[in-house]
């Protein structure tokens, strides 16, 4: 089931909110059940043969989570760190047998000639967020950052909804006190409003700009194509364009469906073409999956705490495997590995530049100009289907491959994606909405962080009133007229 679907905004959606508030008023954990039960059937909607798999995987997991805290309760360090090395273990073969075996196969048929004989495998969706999440529960358990739970709220923590498909990759110390907190299993008609808007702001990027943007994209990313200046240049723009609208609008969505439910789930995006650097970016960009890969990653593996050389070696391993769990193909292994190096030239010029005068307004428009350059490039690796489709497009850009090539509908639409960057830097950071409502709609006499001050400035003043309330009326108006057919989103794949 997509969230961009009628179904969806008109069946599945107000069934479920209304259940879980009214048996919230019996029994938390009937509600906590309810919603547990529509989290799988909206997973199952996609492919009932895979729900055993998921409940196969939340049973071992939380299975090898007691057994791992009973053996640290009991001081037993190596039981422990035995059960931690065999649960994720095993949460690794069961992504990689489905995400990497065919992968693996290909390489084997390239170099023997011979068929590896293991058929057309199909990849569950959600596969890699719902399989990282569990090892963040089974890594955060070992370092005592978390406890258990109970079986039906640990199901509840994978399999919820808003997340299982395309993240937010979460933490069970985020989510578990405000799934038991008394007051998520009432509804709050404020955040059912606020979580409302964020969930129309995603559907409208999603459907009325994604979507329209996407036909550019698939014109200069045709396999054994050779797409001259101008068709390679609006492809790369239109995915560039694309990809950031298509999964911040995921996020959005699941930001605000969460918010409708009383739970607040972590923000993903922070305005990423706005960075004026690639360490900026990757700050901003996907906030989730860089914290995971940091946390349960590069510092393991030692961060910087062993030197520059190692440190380095550390960025870029770390990237390699951020860009294969994006895909099991060659383009996402340089797009992370290209990713990588981007990194560490990042990282020695801040070396270099703290002895050099500061830049100003220049240097920090030079610094976003030449970041924006290096991730769209960037982008061509992540989109094609193919080494071979990315070097074409990658030359067709360089002018190597003659400046013509139709853009979709004609030339003249070209205009369409100027239009659409600029709305992506005039749309409203979700992060600032939400942290306008918590300035508009919170307690005034409760004390206020000081960083908010500086967002009250930029927080595009959220509160419930007629405009607010037309605005969005229209665009989800808009929103529900373009959803024509079909349109999943990007990050599905992964």
């Amino acid at each position: 089931m997509l969230f961009n679907s009628y179904g969806f905004i008109l069946v599945f959606l107000p069934v479920v909110v209304a259940g879980f508030f009214l048996l919230g008023r019996e029994s938390p954990g009937l509600a906590s059940g309810w919603l547990a039960g529509a989290s799988l059937v909206f997973y199952g909607l996609w492919d009932w043969r895979f729900v055993p798999l998921l409940l196969a995987s939340v049973a071992f997991n939380h299975g090898a989570g007691k057994l791992l805290a009973g053996a640290l309760a009991a001081g037993r360090r190596r039981r422990a760190r035995l059960l931690l090395i065999l649960g994720v273990g095993t949460d690794l073969l069961l992504l990689g047998g489905f995400k990497y075996l065919p992968f693996l196969a290909g390489i084997f048929t390239a170099v023997t000639g011979r068929d590896a004989g293991l058929g057309r495998i199909i990849l569950p969706i959600g596969i890699s967020f719902f399989t990282f999440t569990q090892i963040a529960y089974l890594v955060d358990i070992a370092r005592g950052l978390t406890r258990g739970s109970g079986f039906v709220s640990y199901l509840l923590f994978v399999s919820y909804f808003p997340h299982l498909i395309a993240g937010p990759v979460l933490h069970h110390g985020d989510m578990m006190p405000q799934f038991a907190a008394p007051a998520t299993f009432r509804p709050d008609e404020r955040a059912i409003a606020v979580g409302f808007t964020a969930f129309i702001l995603g559907l409208f990027k999603k459907v009325a700009l994604a979507d329209q943007v996407a036909p550019f994209a698939r014109a200069a990313f045709v396999a054994g194509g050779h797409p001259g200046a101008s068709l390679a240049w609006a492809g790369a723009l239109a995915y560039t364009l694309q990809i950031y609208l298509d999964f911040s609008a995921y996020s959005d969505m699941a930001i605000g469906l969460s918010r409708m439910l009383n739970i607040r789930l972590p923000a993903n995006f922070e305005s990423p073409y706005k960075a004026a650097s690639i360490i900026d970016f990757w700050r901003r960009w996907h906030i989730s999956l860089s914290r995971f890969l940091r946390d349960y990653l590069y510092i393991p593996l030692g961060g910087g705490r062993r030197g520059t050389g190692r440190r380095y070696a550390n960025l870029l391993l770390t990237m390699v495997l951020g860009g294969l769990w994006h895909g099991a193909g060659w383009t996402f292994v340089l797009w992370g590995g290209l990713h990588g190096v981007y990194l560490i030239v990042n990282h020695g010029w801040r070396h270099v530049a703290r002895h050099l005068p500061p830049g100003g307004r220049a240097g920090r428009f030079a610094g976003w100009a030449l970041t924006m350059l290096a991730v769209i490039l960037a982008w061509v690796l992540f989109r094609a289907p193919d080494i071979g489709t990315a070097w074409a497009v990658l030359c067709g850009m360089a002018g190597l491959s003659g400046a013509g090539g139709a853009l979709p509908g004609g030339a003249q639409e070209g205009a369409v994606l100027a239009a659409l960057g600029i709305m992506v830097l005039a749309l409203p950071n979700l992060r600032e909405v939400m942290r306008g409502e918590s300035l508009v709609l919170a307690d005034p006499a409760a004390p206020r962080p000081a960083a908010l001050g500086r967002m009250r400035r930029l927080a595009p003043r959220w509160r419930p009133g007629l405009l607010w309330a037309g605005a969005c009326a229209a665009l989800f108006a808009i929103s529900l007229l373009r959803m024509t057919q079909v349109s999943q989103f990007l990050y599905f794949q992964f």
